[in-house]
């Protein structure tokens, strides 16, 4: 039986609903909260078929473990991470530039789950990682993910360094980040076949990572302060990314 995980709050567990319901075991609601919004989270889980409990506003928050559960909380079943041929099968499928997020040897669960939902928000196509010394898509990441664990294609890979080539066989250009890099983020294209990739938090691209990175690229910073977190950086190359991509052409 698959592991369940607790989403929370109206925005998420809307999300789960319209694009992962199947994933969805079954729906808690508070019992004397009514709104339209969560008659709209009840009308989806009906429509797919979804169980539906009704617990006190303190139920909630105990499963909620201190999140804003906003009278709702949807029971996700944790999903499995996708294998390595179905990416070829992912990328041939698509009609426009790939836009990727390569995680390379993220451990953090709360890093992975932040990334999977700005993944999901601005529209990354698959995000991947080496299966060895890496989180995988556990309980708490996909809490933090808030219902993007279900809809962001997540592969793990065993050889992460032999998928770099074949991506950049495919013509995606790889780019990396690194705080000695010589260009900034700003200064960099990201219109075309893209595969984003991010080191870990404590020590970064390994070498033979780095090494396939086409190019390399630094966030600017000008406080003291020598690297940000992972998940925050993924975050301003990816809103980077995107701008760049919605500009006419």
């Amino acid at each position: 039986m698959s592991e369940l995980s607790p989403v929370s709050g109206i925005h998420s567990v809307r999300a789960a609903l319209k694009f992962g319901h199947d994933g969805v075991a079954e729906l808690w609601l508070e019992t004397s909260r009514r709104d339209r919004r969560l008659a709209e989270v009840t009308t989806l889980a009906r429509q797919a078929d979804i169980p539906i409990r009704h617990l006190t506003r303190a139920e909630l928050a105990s499963a909620a473990a201190g999140a804003n559960h906003q009278g709702v909380i949807a029971w996700v079943r944790v999903p499995a991470a996708r294998a390595e041929p179905e990416l070829s099968t992912l990328l041939d499928q698509l009609t426009v530039p790939p836009l990727l997020l390569v995680l390379d040897e993220i451990t953090d669960p709360h890093n992975l789950g932040a990334c999977l939902r700005t993944a999901e928000a601005v529209g990354v196509h698959a995000v991947i990682a080496p299966r060895d010394n890496a989180v995988g898509l556990t309980p708490v990441v996909c809490k933090v993910a808030s219902g993007a664990a279900a809809t962001v294609p997540y592969f793990q890979v065993t050889n992460l360094a032999r998928v770099l080539d074949q991506l950049k066989a495919r013509g995606i250009w790889l780019l990396g980040t690194a705080g000695d890099a010589d260009s900034e983020l700003h200064q960099v294209d990201f219109t075309g076949a893209i595969g984003l990739v991010m080191g870990s938090e404590g020590n970064g691209l390994r070498r033979l990572t780095r090494e396939r990175c086409d190019h390399l690229l630094r966030i600017p910073m000008c406080g003291q302060i020598e690297s940000l977190n992972v998940s925050v950086a993924a975050g301003v190359c990816l809103y980077e990314a995107l701008r760049q991509r919605r500009l006419p052409h």
